[in-house]
């Protein structure tokens, strides 16, 4: 399973230096069904929510890999209901897909998938791991049943042929080559 875990801070514990001011522990939102839990485990660790501790941000996270992202003003809990209702932390799968889709996009145009499509945010998004340019080439001129003699197919440049059929829907990432259909 897909392992998202994150350090859930309080600005008015850091800003006033106290016992909490290095955040939570570590905890993995896979465990969790609801916010109501997580912030059940928040008060465990001494949180006040209602007080001193009400506004929370992400002070760390692993799992989720997104360059240049603030996760500072990213609200914890508008970020475990996103991932909660895409179905990536009950779904090796989707995770992988939103881990190409985020490296490609954005972790903004992911929240936006969800928002609209739910935990279908997914259905027009394909990922081909380990598929170079000529892999994708060869799968997609496979697929639309071109009939020419095996022996021509030297002479076919399938990594052009891949590049140009992608169009603006297919993009490589780092494991591969993710389609995005809109």
């Amino acid at each position: 399973m897909s392992e998202i875990k994150i350090v859930i801070g309080s600005w008015g514990s850091y800003n006033v230096c106290n016992e909490r001011a290095l955040g939570s522990e570590w905890l993995d939102l896979s465990d969790y069904s609801d916010w109501e839990e997580i912030a059940e485990e928040l008060k465990k660790e001494g949180f006040n929510l209602k007080g001193i501790d009400e506004e929370l941000f992400i002070q760390d996270i692993e799992g989720i890999t997104s360059d240049g992202l603030n996760w500072d003003y990213i609200n914890p809990k508008d970020l475990f209901e996103t991932l909660l209702e895409s179905g990536v932390l009950n779904d090796d799968y989707k995770y992988e897909v939103m881990q190409a889709f985020i490296e490609v996009e954005s972790f903004s145009n992911f929240c936006d998938l969800v928002k609209n499509h739910g935990n279908k945010w997914n259905d027009d998004v394909y990922i081909y791991k380990g598929y170079s340019w000529e892999d994708y080439g060869k799968e997609m001129f496979d697929a639309c049943c071109y009939e020419i003699d095996n022996s021509l197919l030297d002479f076919f440049d399938f990594e052009r042929y891949g590049e140009y059929i992608g169009g603006d829907f297919a993009r490589e990432y780092s494991n591969g080559i993710i389609e995005i259909n809109r």
